[in-house]
């Protein structure tokens, strides 16, 4: 068998040390080339321990309340080293026992779990409470070995006994379903302890309890834990929808109604289903296999549309809730493979694979023809995971390559000198400050086993099942003994109906006789990926017969002083926000007339029409790429792009240059050191001007490109929508360079990178290139996979771009009186400092990369 041969091989190639041997250094060690320490706990010992998370874009440890809040992402965080913890076993699957040890007793000795801090159950029972039960299940085994651990006296399961108690009082409903938060320290006590306040939950996160309760009853042999946790998912059971039976998103914890009504497999749901199955497997009890096999038959009749998985909702089960797909659905046929159901698994993996070497990584979210619908990536690791289930069930080396494709674009487009950061925006390849722990505890792990044989791995993982933070549970704990007390309030109509059961999983070689039969199911789904992203239909005018208003939405001018009066005259007034958009309000008893009112509305829907259909259509976010010295492409800032001059997407180098500040900074006037900006690109200031006419002064001056950096001190594309930048109301086909717009923030980035190398080159782009270490030209070629862009829309005379449904303007062309600023030459904010850390990071890890680079030769 040639194919077999062939995939020995390439196993054989990624475990040498210049391919996943390298990655796995890459993640741990290659950030501290000074401790040269080759395990994860380096990575918390050198920039981050004891906090949560490792910031790896700024070498330090994310503590919550000293960085700026990013709302519910937070609530995993509580203080106790949670990355570490997550880990864990993960040290323990690649061998690494002498650091694991290490690991345990700094767990042990440093981590608390009593913190006054106000965390998410779902998120720290999964992490941490799964973590320890990992961490005790490693440790157990190898003590058992006889050769390390031998000190161990089940420490980690006293620590998970203790943190099960601190999440019990989350239980205490007339549900039981557990209220989404508590407090480490004092429970659920009300607003005092900021808690206990909340109506609503996800059906995630009341139904992933069970493994984790589960196993810590079972290894301690307090049946408190598992009987709450069976009473949730108890509940959960009784209030499906009986007609579909099928499960809301959201679901009210006192009352038991569904407040979201929308069903999937996705975010809201998604482990709910996968632990309904698992707890048979780890648990043995029947009643878990049973209703699994009923959901999922509701779930292939109602929300498999092979290869989609679409939303629907659970009273009307055969009408869509929404057009696009979440990319947490990507754990869905690795479940299935479980199942045993493989023809859909590989249809809907195909469908992700495609996606992804569209897009690079698999966007949060993407709509049915594959557009981005939401553009972030946090280095999600559910696509990995389907992928090693996929190739454990049919030994099919393609699912090796597709493996190969998810190593290749993290070290392309996610490493970074501390660690991966995860994509802010998966069209331009810009990054967040963000390495979630998840990525250590479960991409790491699953691409490990992907490539691994057996002989590689220090235990046999089919004795274990994996929780959906890939912890690992031994299924012996089926058979160690529980309280009878735990009933499984198993109803009447519940009775076992072997009808229901599908007992063992198919053979393989049988369901595939021919070898060519996977291939034929993933063919069409390629085709139609490669097809998909058509032109989006021209806007629509009004329907005749309606009357056509006064003012048209796609007409309308911002800085048109006869236009803002027609918009009066309509009862239509503008509100200047913050970050330099206006946002439109109809007020119909402020219009002049009934028939101006009634025009006034005509116009409010129209520019939601313009606005829902121009955020499908605008131009992506643009690139800008530092690739001078010391940071060689490594440092992406996501920009908003101008609906003039050059289109960097059209261009398959872009636009490459040392940047320059301009004179006068805001560029409103003749440029004054034009021998200066002339074959660089010029630096630019917001206000006071209008976009094109900034473009039209740099352009005359002879730069090859404009970068205009927001005035607003503070703001940054993290916070703040990117916009396009549009013309002046008149013909703007005399600007051929390109121009892009930074927030404040990002701007602020490259302005402190120029104060500190007085020579900073720059490339202009529609998505980064491939990092390298070297400044030429050559390491900066274009991605093999190209991302689709929509047509610019608009004429050359918009002053806005509608982003928001809610008729939010972009309103980059107004003329603004902005606050008297300092120039960024003399500009020494305390955000300064941190880059200047940053850069000496980069610079003391620059031997590291060229050791690390020479190795992959």
């Amino acid at each position: 068998m040639e194919s077999a041969r062939g995939s020995r091989v390439l196993v054989a190639r990624l475990k040498q040390p210049c391919s996943f041997s390298l990655v796995f250094w890459m993640t741990t060690c290659h950030i501290s080339r000074k401790w040269g320490l080759k395990n994860l706990v380096c990575v918390f010992q050198d920039h981050a321990y004891p906090a949560d998370e490792l910031m790896p874009l700024t070498c330090r440890g994310r503590v919550r309340g000293l960085e700026p809040s990013r709302g519910d992402v937070d609530d995993a965080l509580g203080k106790f080293s949670l990355t570490l913890i997550d880990t864990l076993d993960t040290l323990v699957l690649l061998n690494k026992t002498t650091e694991f040890e290490a690991a345990v007793r700094r767990v042990l000795s440093d981590v608390r779990l009593d913190n006054d801090i106000v965390v998410s159950v779902f998120e720290t029972n999964i992490r941490v409470l799964g973590g320890l039960l990992g961490g005790h299940s490693m440790a157990v085994m190898l003590k058992e070995g006889g050769q390390n651990m031998q000190w161990y006296q089940d420490e980690l399961l006293h620590m998970a006994k203790d943190l099960g108690l601190r999440l019990l009082p989350a239980f205490n409903t007339s549900s039981g379903l557990p209220y989404p938060r508590v407090n480490l320290k004092y429970g659920v006590r009300g607003p005092e302890t900021r808690t206990g306040t909340e109506t609503d939950t996800c059906t995630a996160c009341a139904g992933t309890i069970i493994l984790e309760f589960a196993a810590l009853s079972r290894f301690t042999g307090d049946p408190v834990f598992e009987a709450h946790a069976r009473r949730a998912l108890d509940f959960l059971w009784e209030k499906r929808q009986r007609n579909s039976n099928l499960v809301g998103t959201t679901i009210n914890i006192h009352s038991g109604e569904w407040v979201r009504r929308d069903s999937g497999v996705g975010a809201g749901i998604d482990s709910y289903y996968e632990y309904l199955l698992k707890a048979y497997i780890l648990l043995g009890d029947d009643l878990f296999l049973q209703r699994f096999n009923i959901h999922y038959a509701s779930i292939m009749k109602y929300i498999s549309q092979p290869p989609l998985l679409l939303d629907v909702h659970i009273h009307k089960p055969l009408l869509p809730a929404r057009t696009w797909m979440d990319s947490l659905l990507a754990f869905f046929p690795g479940l299935q493979v479980l199942k045993g159901d493989i023809r859909p698994a590989i249809e809907t993996h195909e469908m992700l694979y495609q996606v992804t070497k569209k897009h690079n990584f698999l966007p949060e979210a993407f709509t049915t023809d594959f557009r981005v619908h939401w553009a972030q990536h946090p280095l999600r690791p559910e696509f990995a995971e389907s992928t090693y289930f996929l190739y454990k069930a049919t030994g099919d080396p393609y699912y090796l390559e597709a493996g190969r494709t998810i190593l290749d674009n993290l070290n392309r487009f996610a490493r970074v000198p501390c660690g991966f950061a995860a994509m802010k925006d998966v069209r331009t390849g810009s990054h967040e400050d963000r390495m979630d722990s998840f990525f250590l505890a479960e991409m790491f792990k699953y691409l490990f086993l992907l490539f691994a044989e057996a002989e590689d791995l220090p235990f046999d993982v089919e004795d274990y099942v994996f929780t959906t933070e890939a912890h690992l549970l031994p299924l012996s704990l089926s058979t160690t003994p529980h309280s009878s007390l735990i009933s499984s309030n198993r109803t009447s109509e519940e009775e076992l109906d072997d009808s229901n059961f599908d007992w063992t999983c198919p053979n393989t070689r049988l369901l595939f006789p021919d070898p060519a039969f996977p291939r034929n199911l993933r063919e069409p789904i390629r085709s139609a990926v490669d097809k998909s992203c058509p032109r989006p239909a021209p806007y629509r005018s009004v329907n005749p017969g309606m009357g056509r208003p006064p003012l048209r939405a796609q007409d309308f001018m911002a800085n048109n002083p006869e236009h803002l009066e027609l918009l009066r005259r309509m009862g239509v007034s503008l509100i200047h926000l913050k970050d330099g958009r206006v946002q439109l309000v109809q007020h119909a008893t402020q219009a002049v007339s009934a028939v101006a009112a009634e025009d006034g509305v005509r116009f409010m829907q129209e520019m939601m029409e313009l606005s829902s259909q121009q955020q499908k259509e605008q131009l992506p976010p643009r690139a800008i790429q530092i690739v001078s010295h010391p940071f060689f492409g490594r440092v992406v800032l996501t920009a908003g792009p101008a609906q003039f001059g050059t289109d960097l997407s059209k261009s398959s180098t872009g636009v490459r240059g040392f940047v320059a500040v301009a004179e006068p900074y805001s560029g409103c006037s003749e440029i004054t050191n034009a021998e200066y900006i002339q074959g660089h690109i010029a630096l630019l200031q917001r206000g006071q001007c209008m976009f094109a006419e900034k473009a039209r002064h740099i352009q005359k001056a002879g730069a090859i490109g404009g970068i205009v950096i927001d005035d607003n001190e503070g703001s940054s594309s993290d916070t703040a929508p990117l916009f396009q930048m549009a013309g002046d109301g008149r013909n703007t086909d005399d600007v051929t360079l390109p121009l892009l717009f930074l927030f404040h923030k990002e701007g602020n980035i490259l302005l402190e990178a120029l104060k500190e190398y007085r020579e900073v080159e720059v490339l202009l782009s529609d998505k980064a290139r491939d990092r390298g270490v070297s400044s030429t030209p050559c390491m900066f070629s274009p991605a093999s996979e190209n991302t689709s862009t929509a047509e610019e829309v608009g004429s050359p005379k918009e002053e806005v771009s509608p982003v928001k449904e809610e008729a939010d303007l972009a309103q980059p062309t107004e003329e603004r009186d902005s606050e008297k600023r300092e120039e960024p030459e003399g500009d020494t904010d305390s955000s300064s400092q941190s880059v200047d850390e940053l850069l000496a990071d980069w610079r003391e890890d620059l031997e590291a990369f060229q050791q690390m680079e020479k190795d992959e030769l």
